[in-house]
């Protein structure tokens, strides 16, 4: 489970952003958090006008993910998951509209647990060059933290776990040392940390060529859990099957005891992003996975944005601890219903033109005082009080000036 994610000069943001799913201590929604201590948030949404740099921080992640695990994918030295190799090479492109920020190197921080550790893994780039990497553990209940390994420029310094007379410590400046550990050396604890990051789904169904016969599964177990949400939602299908030699999907409905087939092309915008997103969220629900996805609210009913979201903050249903992170200009998802104030993030330009990123529960009223659990969100977002979003804010001040 991911703790928190930090990263500074990439892309339209400047200076270190922080992007947090450690719990604040709230009264709502307490039953949806995950673990004991320190509880950790299932579910966070990114709200902003278009350019703000909501997308810019799910790429910020992805850009991590893919210089950790894409070496790994090239000498096919994994098994890796179609969703995987849906990541991309995205270069590290700094805070262009500075002059000092494109030669500062970009940063990335990322706070993980696995079992009853929590993992920092830290790494800075410039130019495509690792300027500076680190990776340490400590376990929940303790307070020391033990470093696996540091490396300044191209000097490596191992931690005594992992520190061997054999292991090498002379790599390539453009490939991270985790990477590194993880191709070429059998170390438990470098390879449970380089699973996480395979395990990481980032996924954008607009940029992704739909292919079914990789993505749809005929584990009878997964595929009766599939059909079974879609029932959910109310759309009502009995059963799918694919065409191997077309690669097409088709769809199957009973209608007074007879069945009738729609390829998938024929369904409706919702009803193909609903089977185009079910198979990249139940898995990960089944596996406690980390789920990462741009304008997941595309195409989707309200409704049915509801019940994914009902998916990960339901204990019951989300046994596994996955978490959910996507971009939304859903407002009649807003609500105090559906989110606790410190999963919904806002993402704005200063005056700098700079992205920075806060949550509802850092925003004070003019008495101080922060936003109560009982406000209604989305009007008070379109109002403008909340700052990133400023559409009716400005409606009215051309109505002022006419």
């Amino acid at each position: 489970m991911i703790c928190q994610f930090s990263f500074k000069n990439f892309k339209s943001y400047k200076d270190e952003t922080v992007f947090d799913f450690q719990a604040a201590n709230l009264p709502e929604f307490k039953d949806s958090l995950l673990g004991t201590s320190k509880p950790l948030l299932p579910v966070n949404v990114i709200y902003g006008s278009n350019g703000g740099g909501k997308s810019n921080l799910l790429k910020a992640f992805s850009c991590l993910v893919s210089i950790v695990v894409r070496p790994i994918y090239d000498l096919r030295k994994n098994q890796i998951s179609f969703i995987q190799q849906r990541i991309g090479d995205l270069t590290c492109e700094p805070f262009l509209l500075d002059e000092g920020s494109k030669d500062q190197p970009t940063e990335f921080n990322v706070f993980f647990r696995i079992g009853g550790s929590e993992y920092r893994y830290y790494i800075a780039l410039l130019k495509e060059q690792i300027t500076s990497e680190s990776l340490s553990r400590r376990t929940l209940k303790g307070k020391r933290t033990a470093v696996l390994f540091e490396r300044e420029g191209s000097r490596i310094t191992l931690g005594m776990s992992i520190s061997k007379k054999s292991i090498n410590r002379d790599v390539n400046s453009k490939m991270p040392y985790l990477s590194f550990l993880a191709i070429n050396y059998d170390l438990p604890v470098i390879a449970e940390v380089q699973r996480w990051f395979e395990s990481v789904i980032i996924w954008n169904d607009a940029g992704t060529k739909f292919d079914p016969g990789t993505m749809f599964t005929e584990d009878p177990v997964l595929k009766k859990e599939l059909i079974r949400s879609m029932n959910d939602m109310g759309i009502d299908i009995h059963d799918y099957r694919i065409d191997r030699e077309t690669n097409r999907l088709w769809i199957q409905r009973k209608i007074n005891k007879r069945k009738y087939e729609l390829s998938f092309d024929d369904e409706s915008a919702g009803t193909k992003k609903l089977l185009i997103s079910l198979p990249v969220l139940l898995p990960a629900l089944a596996e406690g996975r980390l789920v990462i996805i741009d304008e997941l609210d595309s195409k989707l009913h309200p409704k049915l944005l509801r019940y994914i979201i009902f998916l990960f903050t339901n204990k019951e249903i989300n046994k596994k601890g996955a978490q959910l992170v996507f971009t939304s200009h859903d407002m009649a998802t807003m609500r105090n219903d559906v989110f606790r104030r410190d999963e919904i993030w806002f993402a704005a330009l200063n005056e700098d033109h700079a992205s920075e990123i806060y949550s509802l529960y850092e925003i004070r009223r003019e008495n101080g005082m922060r936003i109560n659990h009982t406000a209604a969100y989305a009007r008070q977002y379109l109002e403008g009080r909340y700052g990133a979003d400023p559409y009716l804010r400005n409606m009215l001040s051309w109505e002022e000036t006419e």
